[in-house]
């Protein structure tokens, strides 16, 4: 468990509950290791003979395609709040541990993840990740971490079906997005499977029981000749729209020039529908209004932010529009940061997206986190920068209280830093920040360090730098807290990586400080316009 040498008081309440029951976790070891059944803390292991909410078995096979055995219905491992919070007596900081790299695989780098994505629907909360990252794209398996209790117990697991790692006929994944069909009473969370180092097809993944266990996965779309990219999906669960229980997913042809095409799905995912669009770019992400129009923010091939729309549940889709013109800072350290959109909508439609941009601080010379929104999708406001511009910000995570609107909206914002802009791979320390908003972002708390600081080199490698992963999630409890998930990691041991992802123990306050943004109307200084597209966000 990564032992952070500095974070900032967070107040919380480290909860005591119920075991949730969960199916066990098989793994395949060498005959000299030993193995331990892992709960969900993020602060001891058990050994496999103990009572525990979760199983392994040591098998003497060498390390094959079967490291990990996916069960039909998903592997999973659960554990109490109190089992699962590491506390950092100095700081008083809770964490909970959401996953590790559960694969053993030698062709990945092992103990790494990477990319969490979190959706919150009633009391349940999902997550997740990517585990056992290749260096040239894709990771080992796709891990998964269910509460059904707005976090106060979590199981965990991995998707099967996927890899041959988890009985599956693809040799990697990427891109773990996850959304709730109310409707069809469906968790969803949609992945890109690849052969070799590229995109064979889009996949979703299903749960009908809070997330817990998973079947194995329904193909969404399918490359072709094609190199599928960067999939991001959503729902539309407001009873009254016309279009109630259809789902979006959001997807690159990296092959045809970043053609972004859209799947849809009116069966709780189990049939899509693809049909193209206009646009040109990557990370598309689609929200729904409360009236079914779909809104897809992405990071346009020339390094603008853009949306499109549709207003027919996804049948056909309109030219897209200019969000900003990003201006962007090239992140240092060798830390691959690809400035991805964040999206989230709140209860009156209003439609908030943030992106990392340079607009604001003095030659360029570093990153803050800016917001635009828009009521409609069509029209959309000026920038307004809404971190304090003391630093590097970068890969943000908005979510959003689906209860709330307008000018009480409440925003929590998660997002990475360094406190300078100008270090060096062998000086960048990397930490990971917290703001919230309760008046729709018209003024911030102050920011609340999370964890932190990180070395370059304790991340997994890729051939576009080290990564934490090329986004990051915030879920907000109606009412309640905020629950990030992100990655934390200490120095490696022994050529094992110790990256893991966490929340914050019982979440976080929405709060105000009263710091309000600064406009674009009165930048302190402009930059120089970003470039454009990364190669991919595999």
């Amino acid at each position: 468990m990564p032992s952070p040498a500095r974070r900032r008081e967070i107040g919380g309440l480290l909860i005591v509950s119920t075991v949730v029951t969960a199916m066990s976790l098989l793994v395949s070891v060498p005959a000299n290791a030993t193995t331990t059944a892992t709960t969900a803390s993020a602060t001891a292991t058990t050994s496999a003979t103990a009572t525990t909410s979760a199983t392994a078995t040591t098998s003497a096979s060498d390390e094959t395609a079967d490291e990990i055995e996916g069960e039909t219905e998903g592997a999973a491992e659960a554990g109490t709040a109190s089992e699962a919070a590491a506390v950092d007596e100095a700081a008083g900081v809770p964490l909970t541990e959401l996953g590790t790299d559960a694969y053993a695989n030698a062709t990945s780098q092992h103990g790494t993840q990477a990319g969490p994505d979190t959706f919150q629907s009633g009391t349940t909360i999902v997550v997740a990740q990517q585990a056992g990252r290749f260096f040239d794209g894709g990771a080992s398996g796709i891990a998964f971490a269910a509460s059904p209790d707005n976090g106060a117990t979590w199981t965990k697991g991995v998707l099967p079906g996927i890899t041959g790692f988890g009985g599956g006929p693809y040799q990697r994944v990427s891109d773990p997005s996850v959304a709730y069909d109310a409707r069809h009473g469906v968790w969803l969370i949609s992945s890109l499977a690849m052969t070799g180092t590229g995109g064979t097809a889009v996949l979703t993944s299903r749960s009908a029981d809070g997330g817990l266990t998973w079947g194995g996965p329904v193909t969404t779309a399918v490359a072709g000749s094609g190199d599928l990219d960067k999939s991001w999906i959503a729902c539309d669960n407001t009873p009254a729209s016309p279009y109630y229980g259809r789902c979006h997913t959001a997807f690159d042809d990296n092959g045809a020039g970043n053609a972004i095409r859209m799947a849809r799905s009116s069966d709780g995912g189990l049939t899509w529908t693809v049909t193209g669009t206009s646009a040109t770019g990557l990370g598309g992400q689609p929200v729904v209004r409360p009236d079914g129009t779909v809104v897809v923010p992405y990071l346009g091939a020339d390094g603008q932010i853009r949306s499109f729309r549709s207003r027919d549940g996804g049948v056909t889709w309109s030219a897209s529009v200019l969000v900003a013109v990003m201006q962007r800072h090239t992140v240092a350290g060798g830390l691959r940061a690809t400035p991805l959109p964040s999206v989230d909508t709140d209860a009156a439609g209003n439609v908030y997206v943030v992106w990392h941009d340079c607009r604001f601080q003095y030659g360029c010379a570093g990153n803050d986190i800016v917001l635009s929104k828009s009521a409609t999708g069509a029209d959309w406001d000026d920038v307004l920068r809404v971190t304090d511009g003391d630093g590097d910000h970068f890969i943000p995570g908005l979510g959003v209280d689906r209860a709330s609107y307008g000018t009480t909206a409440r925003l929590a914002l998660t997002y990475y830093r360094y406190p300078d802009p100008a270090c060096t791979a062998a000086t960048c320390r990397l930490t990971v920040a917290f703001i919230s908003s309760t008046n729709g972002g018209a003024s911030w708390s102050a920011p609340r360090e999370l964890y932190g600081p990180m070395a370059p080199d304790w991340l997994a490698n890729t051939t576009q730098g080290r990564m934490v992963g090329d986004y990051i999630s915030t879920s907000v409890v109606p009412g309640g807290n905020a629950f990030p998930a992100f990655i934390a990691a200490t120095a490696s041991t022994g050529g094992a990586f110790d990256m893991r992802t966490y929340t914050v123990t019982g979440g976080l306050p929405i709060t105000d400080g009263g710091i309000a943004p600064l406009s674009v109307e009165a930048p302190i200084a402009s930059g120089e316009t970003g470039p454009g597209l990364p190669l991919t966000a595999r």
